[in-house]
């Protein structure tokens, strides 16, 4: 294990020498994005303002939590963009096949996105294809049958009440059911990461996949399951976001990958696997929706957005990539 600390961590006052420099980080740049957009928008440090963008932010934490559990492997998962699609637009259609079909639209859209990570996971664990290349063929292939299926033109089907309600209604007064949502997908990944055999594997596999081997965990097993985990998180995001739309859309997945690996790497996940807290990713995932909220107050277009994550992950990469996995 290395000794050596990030710039970062040779800056942090003492009484903070325990705490992720990375997550201390994230939530530095949140405070100053308020600050900003405060100086841009009055309403901008408003309840209302603020749980709109916490709104948003639960769909980009749905999804980052899946890419979270891949990356911690040293895995990278860019089949993203159309599994978030092929989620949202299964279950809207699986609404037009009377009221069985709506019944279980949504657990069909996030079956569909199970069935497309278990692919990624053969293929990574079985096949011992590498993560970058199978996932984006699965993502070709998803969009391929996606294209078909619309024959090319926009969807028709729409989202179920139940899916609408997810995305956009209160169970709780004042508290969007999204956010509720990424609350309960949230706390089953912190149990499923620090009370479980299985997240105890997935850092063993990321800090050294042969060392894991050795010590008896069934490593293919656990890479597979954690693409199965990544798909299914995908495309109930898709769900999330279709009935948040009340419709799925060709290409409505795209604007997430970046993002969700940005959201990952700002939390301190290393990208080599190994190391990384949700808390962190929490803090990355509010960090990007601000920072696309303050572009989209400055009417910055979207490419220019997404060149602003890539800069983002390249600093992260400069900033932890040298380091070793704890």
């Amino acid at each position: 294990m290395s000794n050596a600390s990030s710039p970062i961590e040779r800056l942090m006052p003492r009484f903070l020498s325990g705490v992720d420099p990375a997550v201390v980080l994230a939530f530095a740049c949140i405070i100053l994005l308020l600050l900003v957009g405060a100086l841009y928008s009055s309403s901008f440090l408003s309840p209302t303002y603020l749980l709109q963008q916490l709104k948003v932010a639960s769909f980009l934490g749905v999804i980052a939590t899946g890419m979270m559990l891949v990356i911690l492997l040293g895995q990278i998962d860019l089949s993203v963009p159309w599994v978030v699609t092929t989620g949202a637009m299964m279950a809207c259609a699986a609404a037009s096949f009377g009221p069985l079909g709506a019944a279980l639209a949504i657990p069909f859209g996030i079956l569909c996105g199970a069935a497309l990570g278990l692919a990624n996971g053969f293929a990574t664990a079985y096949l011992r294809i590498p993560s970058m290349i199978i996932t984006l063929a699965i993502n070709a292939v998803a969009q391929g049958l996606m294209v078909v299926y619309t024959g090319g033109f926009s969807p028709q089907d729409s989202a179920t009440p139940a899916m609408r309600y997810l995305a956009t209604g209160e169970l709780i007064p004042t508290v969007p059911n999204g956010v509720l949502m990424w609350l309960l997908v949230g706390a089953g990944a912190v149990y499923l990461l620090t009370r479980t055999t299985f997240g105890r594997s997935v850092y063993g596999i990321g800090n050294r996949e042969r060392a894991a081997y050795l010590s008896g965990i069934n490593t293919r097993r656990i890479v597979m399951l954690s693409f199965v985990i990544s798909g299914a998180l995908s495309a109930f995001g898709g769900v999330l976001l279709a009935g948040y739309a009340s419709k799925a859309a060709q290409s409505m997945g795209d604007a997430y990958l970046l993002p969700a690996i940005a959201a990952v790497v700002l939390g301190g996940t290393h990208v080599l696997g190994g190391r990384g807290s949700y808390f962190g990713t929490v803090a990355g995932v509010i960090l990007i929706t601000l920072l696309q909220s303050i572009l989209s107050v400055m009417q910055i277009e979207e490419a220019g957005r997404q060149l602003i994550f890539g800069l983002v992950i390249v600093a992260m990469l400069l900033l932890y990539g040298r380091q070793k996995p704890a």
